[in-house]
Order: C-alpha cells, then structure tokens, then sequence
C-alpha cells in the first residue's frame, strides 16, 4: 500500500506515529491505576470520574490551540517536548497520596498528550494521497490506540509488582519517546506556515456541516472513553483481579482493529456506509457487553471497541476537509472534543453508577450513540466527497537525507 510517494515520507509518518504510540502507550496506563486508587485513597466512582475528567479536559481543551500552533510554527520543537512532559507528569502520578493534589497533576500531565495530538494528525494528513486519506489516517491512529491498548494490560502488571510507584515506568518511556521523535524529525525539513505565503482557500468553512461531525466525535467518544475507564472497576469489583486489566486492553485494541478497518473500507466503499453501519451495530454490542460481564463479556467488548471507534478516520479526514488549509486546527477540535466528551462522560457515569449501579450505567451510554446515529442523517453527503485541498494552503513537507 502506497500512503506517500517515496521512503522519506514514510519514514516521517512513522516518526509521528512512533510519538502517537507512547503518549497514548502512557495515557492506557491510567485506566488500569484508577480502580487501584479508588481503593488506596477510598475514592468513589464519581471522584473516579472527576480524576479522569481533570486529565481529559488538559488534553481536549488545549488541542486546538497547539493544532494552531503547530500549523503556524511547524512542530520540531512542540512534538519532543510534549512527549517529554507527558512521561514527567504522569511518572508522577503515583507518588501523589492526597486527593486533592493529584487534579491538578492529572491537569499538567494532560497538556503533553493535548500537544502531541493535534501536531501527530496534521502532519500525517499532509503526508496523505487524496485516494488512500481515510486508510492513512486510520494506520496513524492506530498507533496510539495500540498503545493506549497495551497500556491497561502494562498497568495492570506494574502496578501489581510495584503499587501505585509503577507509574514511574512513563518518565523514561517518554523521554526516550522525545528524544527518538526529535532525531527522526531532524531529517526533515519543514515550512511553517509564518515563513509562507498566504493563499486564499477557495472554500469556505462550513459550519452547519461541521458541527454536526463535532457532535458525533463528542458522543461516540463519550460512549467509548467511559466504557473503558469504567470496564475495569467492574471487573475488578466482580472479583477479576486479572481480567480487570484485560477487559480495558480487548476494549481499546478492538478499537485499533476497528479504526483500521474503518479507513479501508471507507476508501474503498463508502464512507457513509461505514458511519452509519458502525454507529448502527455498536449499539447492540454496548447493550451485549453490559449484560454479559465476566469471561464471555470480552467478546461483547471487543465488538464493541471494533465497532465504536471504526469513523474515527471517517470523521476526522471530513473535519480536515471543512477547514482546508488548517489540518492542525481540523485536527485539534476533532480530537479535543473527542477528549472532552469522553472525560465528562465519565464523572456523569460516575454520579449515576453511585445511585443505580455500575453495570446499568454502562448499559445507558447506548443512548449517546443512539444520538450519534441520528446526527448521521444531518451531515450532507457531499461532506465525504469533498477533496482535501491541502494544496490550498501551501503546507509542504520535504525530507533530506543526513
């Protein structure tokens, strides 16, 4: 499969996708602490939910401020860094033993992941043939739900060995991240867009079609990120104390599997169909998972993660059409919203699992994705034919051998 003409540019993407791997590799460490903490501190699930959100709100609410960033100075600087502050703060995580303190750690340690984002997608956009957009994006997005996926099962072995302290592991992953991610990007040279000059798009952001592709992304994502950061409380709960780090791994590497799939098939059929249909199916599979639980609920679970995050590309690649020339703010409303809405699903989910319990409250983010199916009848068609126009904005990359 060709994604880009010639070594050089494959070799960036998979620069990019190699610091899109570990700071979400660091992120999947999360989910498998949270039950850990919940019982070290005493926390309740809507103080679960709260530490989540803190987290998700540094990484979502920054994003398009970083994708402007990245778009107007270029990323030499911003991706290296980013990886290197995610490894800092969240190495820090579980050496905090005071409530309290550890929202505003969560908060600091969110803004590496909310810079990486937005810098990984639009650069990898750019490196994308028109024909092969959705399948490009879908692999560069795998990289990080593969290593969100491993980082539960990780979790889950560190924090056996070591306690809380296992979270130490994440400083010198992201280090080593940064370090890899700056030599691999030293090859290349890049034009930001402050040293080019303007061009005029020659299409307008369309905002009635936009919003309503923001609007799926929050809800498929609220549904998602909630389900996987309460799976293993659940688990645990029901006397899982192995299984309880696994069920977060089907979840988010059925995902990846999902995520890819979705591309190609998007590219090759239609990338209507695919949203519809994945939107359609993943309802019955949430209600199957929510039911089930044990053993048998993992295979619920993977198609549920397979089916949920299969637009991912599909909305994502839209996004970037409807604000051509600005890949890297297409890029940080997509997925910080995305990241908002997973991290206040969680304390809601939270707040109603401490009133009605924990498994009707998982069965009740089927509604939000009932909401996202509807919502598919209101973007316009034209929306995933449109061309990517990323000429339009005179973004270049090129690659040197040193």
């Amino acid at each position: 499969m060709r994604f880009a003409g010639g070594y050089w540019q494959r070799a960036r993407l998979a620069t990019f996708m190699l610091g899109h791997f570990s700071v979400d590799l660091m992120s999947g460490l999360l989910p498998a602490l949270y039950p850990l903490l919940a019982l070290e501190l005493q926390l309740e699930y809507g103080a679960i939910g709260a530490l989540a959100l803190a987290y998700t709100a540094a990484v979502s609410l920054t994003q398009p401020l970083f994708g402007y960033l990245a778009d107007r100075w270029g990323v030499r600087r911003l991706a290296p860094l980013s990886l290197a502050w995610s490894g800092l703060f969240l190495g820090l995580y579980g050496f905090v033993h005071h409530p309290e303190l550890l929202y505003p750690l969560a908060f600091l340690a969110g803004l590496g992941s909310g810079a990486y984002h937005p810098v990984g997608a639009s650069r990898a956009a750019q490196l994308a043939p028109e024909h092969h957009r959705n399948t490009t994006m879908s692999v560069y997005t795998v990289s990080g739900t593969v290593g969100y996926a491993l980082g539960p099962l990780a979790g889950a072995l560190l924090f056996r060995a070591f306690g809380s302290a296992g979270t130490l592991v994440a400083l010198p992953l992201g280090l080593v991240a940064a370090v890899l991610v700056r030599w691999g990007l030293g090859r290349f040279t890049e034009v930001s867009s402050s040293q080019r000059p303007y061009h005029a798009s020659p299409h307008r952001t369309d905002w009635r079609a936009l919003v309503p592709i923001l609007a799926i992304v929050m809800l498929r994502s609220w549904t998602f990120m909630t389900v996987a950061t309460f799976a293993p409380v659940w688990y645990r709960e029901m006397g899982y104390e192995l299984l309880y780090g696994v069920v977060a791994t089907v979840i988010v590497a059925s995902g990846a599997l999902g995520t890819l799939l979705g591309g190609i098939l998007a590219d090759r059929l239609s990338s209507w169909r695919v949203l519809l249909g994945s939107l359609t199916l993943a309802i019955p599979a949430l209600l199957a998972f929510a039911a089930s639980g044990g053993p048998l609920g993992l295979i619920a679970a993977a198609a549920f993660g397979l089916l949920a995050d299969a637009s991912i590309s599909i909305t994502l690649v839209a996004a970037q059409r409807l604000l051509p020339g600005r890949t890297g703010v297409a890029s940080g409303f997509i997925l910080g919203m995305g990241f908002v809405t997973g991290g206040i699903g969680a304390p809601v989910t939270g707040w109603i699992a401490d009133r009605i319990g924990l498994q009707l409250a998982l069965a009740s983010n089927a509604t939000a994705l009932l909401a996202a199916l509807a919502l598919c009848w209101v973007v316009p068609a034209w929306v995933f034919r449109r061309p990517a126009l990323a000429s339009a904005s005179g973004e270049r990359l090129t690659a040197t051998s040193r």
